[in-house]
């Protein structure tokens, strides 16, 4: 496992230019520890092109799943006949679900609630886990492993931590 290689952190300007750009508050923690320090690899939050890629990731995931591995839940409704219905459908789904902020790589902070504390998703498709249970806890982890470490309490996040319940994957406390 390699640990997270660190840079310094936005100012204050930039951060709340990409909250302004691209329509989002970081959670206060995220807001933070973007202030002080960034990962190397993680997402530019200057590149207009890169970030809006990134916001669309889970939803474009979640979407192949559904046209090409029989994602669809009974929740949903009956799954409509056309692709263009079925893209509209779950389009509706994950715009009711907190929106998923990026943090590095695939993994995904939710923006509400806009406390700190929210837990950290790696989303790869509908294949969404749980890579801390706050941000803290998961820069702990990408340093020290995951496994050694006991698993705090989770906040639950609507729809988000569902895939992951529905995966098999939610920590035992």
């Amino acid at each position: 496992m390699t640990a997270l290689v660190w840079t310094r952190g936005y100012g204050r300007a930039a951060l709340e230019r990409a909250q302004e750009l691209f329509g989002l508050t970081f959670p206060p923690d995220q807001f933070k520890l973007l202030l002080d320090r960034r990962p190397v690899d993680g997402p530019d939050w200057r590149n207009e092109a890169e970030i809006r890629e990134r916001l669309a990731w889970p939803y474009e995931g979640l979407l192949f799943d559904v046209e090409h591995n029989g994602l669809w839940w009974p929740e949903w409704g009956e799954r409509p006949g056309t692709a263009e219905a079925r893209a509209e459908a779950l389009r509706q789904v994950v715009a009711a679900a907190p929106r998923l902020i990026p943090v590095f790589g695939h993994r995904y902070l939710p923006e509400t609630p806009a406390a700190a504390g929210n837990p950290v998703f790696p989303v790869w498709q509908s294949d969404v886990i749980l890579y801390g249970a706050d941000l803290e806890d998961w820069v702990a982890r990408e340093d020290d492993g995951w496994d050694h470490r006991p698993w705090p309490p989770v906040r639950e996040i609507p729809f988000w931590s569902e895939l992951v319940r529905r995966n098999g994957l939610l920590p035992e406390g």
